[in-house]
């Protein structure tokens, strides 16, 4: 059985999907600075980070994160602190050379922790899951079915997403290598602004 208003569900996580949030900025500089493949790991940090969230609060924490918002000030301050760590080490970072066989040295855990941590601490999936989820969800039928088809649409069409920023990025690599640290520079910056609007417009 299909969850209710599928496509209206389907219309929601893609333009979700398409706007450039942290994760998104995250994966654009990665794929600059160590490459495509390097990225699939930071999707499935990302993807891996979404299915636990999606998990938990529909079965076990939803209603009480909507019982106690306040709770949600601890992944909101954990968020920041982390995407302003993430900002300074995309500053930092030399964009790779499109001439070079020579990679950055990050090990592949390192990438997908990064992607788990921007995707885990974020206040505005552990709101999402439990205020979107139970709308699609006839919970007087086969809530776990549907629970699943939405939880597997959402994961395959986030990773994909991740993965069509990272390949856009390439596309744009040897005007990067004529500007090696503007990408790097802008996507600090842009990390930097989401962090700032976490803090002053998420209040719980």
């Amino acid at each position: 059985m299909l969850p209710l208003d599928f496509i209206l569900f389907l219309q929601i996580i893609i333009f979700l999907f398409i706007t450039p949030g942290a994760p998104r900025i995250v994966i654009v500089s990665y794929s600059m600075n160590y490459g495509v493949k390097n990225c699939v790991w930071t999707a499935l940090g990302d993807i891996t980070a979404n299915l636990i969230q999606a998990t938990l609060v529909i079965f076990v924490l939803g209603s009480f994160f909507l019982d106690y918002p306040s709770f949600l000030d601890f992944f909101k301050w954990i968020s920041v602190i982390y995407l302003l760590y993430l900002a300074y080490d995309v500053y930092k970072s030399t964009p790779k050379n499109i001439n070079s066989k020579k990679i950055n040295t990050k090990s592949f855990f390192s990438f997908f922790k990064d992607g788990f941590l921007v995707a885990g601490t974020s206040p505005k999936a552990w709101l999402f899951f439990p205020l979107i989820f139970p709308q699609f969800i006839d919970f007087n039928s086969n809530y776990i079915i549907q629970f699943f088809i939405l939880i597997t649409t959402y994961v395959v069409l986030d990773f994909l997403s991740l993965i069509g920023y990272a390949i856009l990025a390439q596309k744009l690599i040897r005007w990067i290598n004529a500007n090696p640290k503007t990408i790097n520079t802008i996507s600090a910056s842009v990390l930097v602004i989401i962090a700032s609007i976490i803090v002053v417009t998420q209040q719980h």
